[in-house]
């Protein structure tokens, strides 16, 4: 299970409650996966999967889950809020993917050194929960033996605006929580020089959705499983 004890932990752990959890799951049941996580899990496959996978800040799962039933072998599921891993948990036994999904307690950052890396690493809406992406987003990077996945807020001038103006009603409220808006040039620097160069793009109005690959890695995605190719290679 693994354990939590990080500032970061208290943070999420009163931001993300079991009322949020459940209602994300609902929506998982009636819905399926939302638009980011759809992205994610078309990228991967697009781009060639792996046979093992580390899900930060997994949520409820369902990342994980898509991917599993797309062919990834096995997922190791990295949440920070025990309301999502209890949620996690029942959601995979009932899918069937239990003996296939490791679940850790706890924050990435923190106890990633004692994870084994994996085939592909994802993190979608993850970042934008961390004050410091840096720290983050190193560890990720090392734990990806093939891909890295991630999807972050749009570094643009609305979202920013937008990111303000929900942090400063936190501020009124006394909630600690921060919604953050992390520079996408820095990000993509700070993949660079960990030997990851982002082989595919696509984004909405509100979110960024890249994939990268270790620069020798052989990873030549051509086109989207649903129309044209989005694809940027450095």
């Amino acid at each position: 299970m693994g354990s939590c004890c990080s500032d970061f932990c208290s943070l999420v752990n009163s931001h993300f409650d079991g009322t949020v959890a459940e209602g994300d799951l609902k929506r998982y049941r009636r819905r399926g996966p939302n638009l980011t996580t759809r992205l994610l899990r078309d990228m991967v496959a697009q781009a060639g999967g792996g046979k093992t996978l580390i899900d930060v800040g997994g949520g409820i799962g369902a990342l994980s889950i898509e991917l599993l039933t797309a062919g990834i072998e096995h997922a190791t599921i990295v949440e920070a809020a025990p309301a999502y891993s209890t949620v996690a948990r029942r959601e995979a036994e009932r899918r069937g993917q239990a003996k296939r999904m490791t679940m850790l307690q706890g924050d990435f950052a923190t106890i990633g050194s004692t994870i084994p890396a994996a085939d592909v690493v994802v993190m979608d809406r993850v970042v934008c929960c961390y004050p410091e992406f840096q720290p983050l987003l190193e560890e990720a990077l090392r734990h990806s033996r093939r891909l890295f996945a991630f999807s972050y807020p749009r570094d643009v001038w609305y979202i920013r605006g937008v990111a303000t103006l929900q942090n400063a009603v936190r501020t009124f409220r006394h909630n600690s929580f921060r919604f953050m808006v992390h520079p996408a040039a820095a990000m993509e620097a700070l993949a660079g020089r960990q030997g990851f160069s982002r082989v595919m793009e696509k984004g909405t109005f509100v979110w960024s959705v890249e994939i990268y690959a270790r620069k020798d890695a052989d990873v030549s995605p051509t086109k989207w499983p649903d129309g044209p190719a989005a694809v940027a290679t450095h």
